[in-house]
């Protein structure tokens, strides 16, 4: 198993990074099992579309429906890992504490943004939804009639899973802060470049030794 880059110990903190982590890591699966259910299902529209002509009803509703588990699902899984893409050609050179603050009011800006996107997403799958109408929703996808309030309840729910992760950092940077730790729990190292090779590296290793 190749090495998280969140360093742990007995804290509290720590002990609610890795409960939480499991079910982010549940929710990263789903999304990657979604992904191979999309990759079988365009397969089987294409086999039947040139065989039988045949193409499967419905298949672009269901790939948008889709569409909404892939894109967020990870979202909180990434963030714990520091796996988004950042630019850091600055911030690397800044150190100890001055580093801790500014990666805690980068990361306080990201929870107030998230905080909006739940508000506004949240409103948009109200104004989908509802209970006296066919299939609960006002609205539906052209071809198949699917309702569209499951997959507009998925971002609201994923970006919910993203702001409590990001609150388990903002406490994990206001420990290294207050402490002037060199590695805290409960939030992502920066990996220079040699590191992140050497990660890649022996992913593949065990994947090759796996195989």
């Amino acid at each position: 198993m190749v090495a998280s880059p969140v360093p742990r110990d007995d804290s509290t903190l720590s002990r609610s990074d890795q409960t939480f982590n499991r079910f982010e890591s549940v929710l990263n699966v789903l999304g990657g099992l979604t992904i191979l259910a999309l990759v079988l299902l365009a397969s089987a529209n294409v086999l039947g579309r040139k065989l039988f002509n045949l193409p499967l009803p419905g298949f672009i509703d269901w790939v948008q429906q889709a569409m909404a588990i892939v894109a967020f699902f990870g979202l909180a899984y990434c963030q714990r890992d520091g796996g988004h893409v950042r630019m850091d050609v600055v911030i690397r050179r800044i150190r100890r504490r001055a580093f801790w603050v500014a990666e805690l009011l980068s990361v306080l800006v990201i929870w107030l943004v998230t905080t909006v996107l739940i508000y506004g997403s949240w409103h948009h799958f109200l104004r989908s939804f509802d209970l006296a109408s066919p299939g609960w929703s006002r609205d539906s996808s052209i071809d198949i009639g699917l309702p569209l309030w499951p997959a507009k309840l998925v971002i609201p729910f994923a970006l919910t899973i993203l702001w409590l992760r990001l609150l388990l950092q903002i406490w994990g940077y206001w420990r290294a802060v207050r402490h002037d730790l060199t590695r805290p729990a409960g939030v992502p190292q920066l990996l220079d470049a040699a590191e992140q090779a050497a990660g890649e590296s022996r992913i593949e290793r065990e994947a090759g030794d796996n195989a």
